[in-house]
């Protein structure tokens, strides 16, 4: 194994245990958020959805979507049910091996599973039939500002940071291996973002700091630098333990025994395999009644068919065996269906993204989480180019428009994704999130008031004029169309005088300024202190180890 926690969603080297509201009520007075449900619905936000909040350095923060557009739809009744036919059918005839967990595998055996060995087979349409018994439709998670809680699932997108990459990238740097100081900027650059939603996990991998011991700085940087949602750890259970254990110091125990205050990554390692790492942390998260993103990882040709109906079945299988045995762990633990596919070069074997399959695979999925009656995690800006350049732009956009109209409700790498997944660029989370915040405006669909059908415009205008004095033009001007903030639509004068800067070159600015003018959101002294003699003390039961 490499000694990057938790980046099994980075192509190179795969190995899925590296990898890895508006319901909220009352605030606490250690961590500023109490309340919440996990039950199979809650209100959305309407045009709310798009309220501005206020945030930290006078960073106007967005609430998560709640999408007023229908999702796109690639796959007729007959084709869905194909698919999961043939899911039933790899659960029933081929089996899911569940390796070096024998609690898990008497967990299935105690269910009426057939194991054999490590191979665990399901009687047809008994995964589904534990999953939609028990599982949530839509949750919420807190965050400890009760403004920043999230709604997972129904018409609600969430975007989060990426997620995992060993290095990071800069303009003024280069390419370098990523560092406690690095993952502590991202964090609060993800604060300061108002299109993230989110804070993430693993925004980089701090190879600074010992692998056993990482985790507890990477929690702690989540809690104290922000005050959005944020993921745990998974790398080991006792690393999930210790999520747990810090949530409860942040939140309070009882609001962590009653609601999500976290959302882990559990990768299957395709094909058809879940490991004892990723099981060992599911399983501390299901108890808890935290949330699990079941996802496996795929480049399709090497862990899955390379066709794209191929992909959905053995895609179905693996999320619905793992979601199906959160629910066997507890029943009502809330689980999310993940997706995450990508092709391959079949010249060089090399990960390839924002190709045409990727994104077929990806609307496929959503419609059989829709079907399923699960939350549906995928998409994000992904690009295997090195750098935030056109490349990365047009494949980042080909995921990126696909996760939104698919509506994919949990979107990690929604920011910062370059080099496949091993770099996280500073200057592409920037030109990133100026893109989520475009999508913000195109998922509010059409305004049909009277103020949008813009009648009174019409009127006075008339024939052969035009609209730009127009009393309609003047009240609506500042709000009409969205407006970038990366790119340049001056005039060729203008921009040259401005030291005729690319994107990037605008973006590297733009992350300085906003790091300069970040404010930690308050956080309870007594609740911090608490925090930091956690980390101090768990460091200090331990040796350093620099191998996962």
């Amino acid at each position: 194994m490499t000694n990057t926690a938790e980046t099994a969603e980075t192509p190179a080297g795969h190995d899925a245990s590296a990898e890895t509201a508006s319901d909220t009520a009352d605030s606490t007075a250690n961590a500023g958020g109490r309340g919440g449900r996990r039950g199979r619905g809650g209100r959305g936000s309407g045009r709310e959805g798009r309220r501005a909040q206020r945030g930290g350095g006078g960073v106007q923060q967005l609430r998560y979507i709640t999408r007023k557009v229908a999702p796109y739809e690639v796959l007729s009744e007959e084709g869905l049910e194909t698919i999961e036919a043939n899911a039933d059918t790899i659960l029933e005839e081929i089996g899911i091996e569940f390796r070096d967990d024998p609690e898990a595998l008497e967990i299935w055996r105690q269910a009426g599973a057939d194991v054999q060995g490590e191979r665990v087979r399901l009687p047809r349409g008994m995964a589904r039939k534990i999953i939609q018994d028990n599982a949530p439709r839509q949750f919420t998670q807190l965050a400890r500002n009760p403004e920043r809680s999230v709604e997972i699932g129904g018409n609600n997108t969430v975007f989060a940071p990426v997620y995992g990459p060993p290095f990071v990238r800069t303009l003024d740097e280069g390419r370098r291996y990523a560092t406690l100081d690095d993952f502590q900027k991202i964090v609060k650059l993800a604060y300061m973002t108002p299109s993230l939603h989110h804070s993430g996990g693993t925004v980089c991998e701090p190879v600074d700091v010992p692998v056993n011991k990482r985790h507890l700085d990477m929690l702690y940087a989540h809690m104290r630098y922000s005050d959005k949602p944020f993921m745990g750890s998974v790398t080991a259970p006792e690393r999930a333990e210790d999520t747990v254990e810090m949530a409860k110091i942040l939140f309070g125990k009882e609001t962590v025994e009653q609601n999500v205050v976290t959302i882990s990554l559990i990768n299957a390692n395709s094909p058809m395999t879940f490991d004892a790492t990723m099981l060992g942390a599911l399983k501390v998260y299901a108890r808890a009644g935290q949330a699990c993103i079941i996802t496996p990882f795929i480049l399709a040709g090497a862990m899955a068919p390379v066709t794209i109906a191929g992909t959905l079945a053995q895609t179905l299988a693996e999320s619905m065996a793992g979601m199906a045995f959160a629910q066997l762990v507890r029943p009502g633990a809330p689980v999310v269906f993940g997706s995450f596919a990508s092709s391959i070069s079949m010249q060089s074997g090399a990960p390839t993204f924002g190709t045409p399959e990727p994104a077929l695979v990806l609307y496929g999925a959503a419609a059989l989480a829709r079907r399923l009656g699960v939350p549906f995690r995928s998409g994000g800006s992904l690009c295997g180019s090195k750098i935030p350049d056109a490349q990365a732009a047009y494949e980042s956009a080909n995921t990126l428009l696909p996760t939104v109209l698919a509506g994919v409700n949990f979107t990690l790498h929604s920011a910062g994704w370059v080099e496949g997944g091993l770099a996280a660029s500073f200057e592409k989370l920037v030109m990133d999130a100026d893109q989520l915040e475009m999508m913000h405006a195109m998922t509010n669909g059409v305004d049909l008031s009277e103020n949008g059908q813009a009648m009174d415009a019409i009127r006075e205008v008339g024939p052969g004029s035009h609209y730009l004095g127009a009393s309609h033009t003047q009240a609506n001007f500042e709000t009409a169309f969205f407006r970038s903030k990366i790119a340049d639509n001056n005039s060729f004068e203008q921009w040259e005088s401005e030291g005729a800067q690319d994107a990037a070159q605008r973006a590297n600015t733009l992350w300085k300024k906003r790091l300069a003018e970040y404010e930690a959101p308050a956080l309870d002294p007594a609740t911090d202190e608490a925090l930091q003699d956690y980390v101090a003390r768990t460091k200090a039961s331990m040796a350093d180890s620099f191998s996962s």
